[in-house]
């Protein structure tokens, strides 16, 4: 239903979402201007701007891409070292030294904690190192022989990957990657227009919550499963939103395409329609536009004279205007 430049936009968008969420989930900020321009660079979509390249997002925009586009490649050892070391290029996790490309080492527990130092509170002990191998073979195997819903495959996956927790840092991130690469399998398309990673971190605390539940329980991973497929349903679900209102843009834009308006009306307008945070006003258009307060008023007017805006009908200090 959508256009080309829209479709590529929306693909960019659910894109960055993906890895932006991903990585805030583990605490890690991204600057989201740099994601979208590593992601359409290449995508060979049009970005918004030119921004000096940064390694570290290029390496997990490859690792994406990887899942995405080849998530019917078999699941290796070289392939997931391959997208660990993109994680961390430096060989550093922080201001420590950790083993890349390779699986976690040593005799010291495999330890999830939060709390202040002193105070930790130990989530889940992951496997000894030395039981990392076989059972990362046993989960490639699977993954790469199961002839399951690639949906199930997906959840398990993921629970599994953490659970073995096989690498010094970056398992979380590795794991939804994983997961991603086997809900593409069920998209049947080398793209994604939904963000699951993104959802997850909008629910992070329930994320954490029933991951731990589940990792010092029994073998019975349902609550699991519930939850994770009713956060996928919810990232679709938003999705789907995002593509009504896409086209509801594309339709505003295709009725008045024949309405002159100068640039600053068109920056606040697709503003608008890309989700404007609070209420629109003279004061606030003015501030975005760089322009007086007289002239954001008079932009507006004009737009209202041509059907392309309405006044909310507050009065005053009050006034403030929306699409039609």
């Amino acid at each position: 239903m959508l256009g080309f430049n829209d479709k590529s936009r929306a693909l960019v968008s659910a894109m960055t979402d993906e890895l932006i969420g991903s990585s805030e989930i583990e605490g890690v900020s991204l600057n989201p201007m740099s994601v979208r321009s590593s992601i359409a660079r290449r995508l060979g979509v049009e970005s918004d701007g030119l921004l000096a390249e940064d390694h570290y997002i290029e390496g997990l925009v490859d690792v994406m891409l990887d899942a995405i586009h080849n998530c019917r490649e078999q699941l290796s050892s070289e392939r997931l070292f391959g997208w660990h070391a993109a994680l961390f290029p430096t060989g550093r996790s922080g201001m420590y030294r950790i083993t890349v490309g390779g699986w976690r080492q040593g005799e010291e527990p495999m330890q999830v904690e939060s709390g202040a130092f002193g105070k930790e509170k130990v989530h889940y002990q992951a496997p000894p190192s030395a039981d990392v191998p076989s059972a990362m073979d046993t989960l490639m195997e699977w993954v790469n022989t199961a002839g399951l819903s690639p949906f199930v495959m997906s959840a398990v996956a993921h629970l599994w990957f953490v659970t073995i927790h096989p690498f010094d840092d970056g398992n979380g991130r590795i794991g939804r990657t994983l997961s991603d690469m086997l809900i593409a399998r069920a998209d049947e398309i080398p793209v994604r227009y939904y963000s699951m990673s993104a959802e997850i971190n909008r629910n992070k605390r329930a994320y954490y919550e029933v991951l731990e539940r589940t990792q010092k329980g029994a073998l019975d991973i349902t609550e699991w499963m519930l939850w994770f497929f009713s956060t996928l349903e919810d990232a679709i679900n938003r999705a789907v939103c995002g593509v009504e209102r896409t086209l509801q843009k594309t339709a505003y834009w295709d009725n008045h395409r024949n309405v002159e308006v100068n640039e600053r009306q068109r920056k606040m307008l697709n503003r608008l329609w890309d989700g404007f945070e609070g209420k629109l006003t003279t004061s606030k258009w003015a501030r975005i536009c760089g322009c007086s307060q007289d002239t954001a008023l008079r932009d507006i007017n004009d737009l209202i004279d041509k059907g392309m805006l309405i006044n909310s009908g507050e009065g005053g200090r009050s006034a403030n205007y929306l699409l039609p």
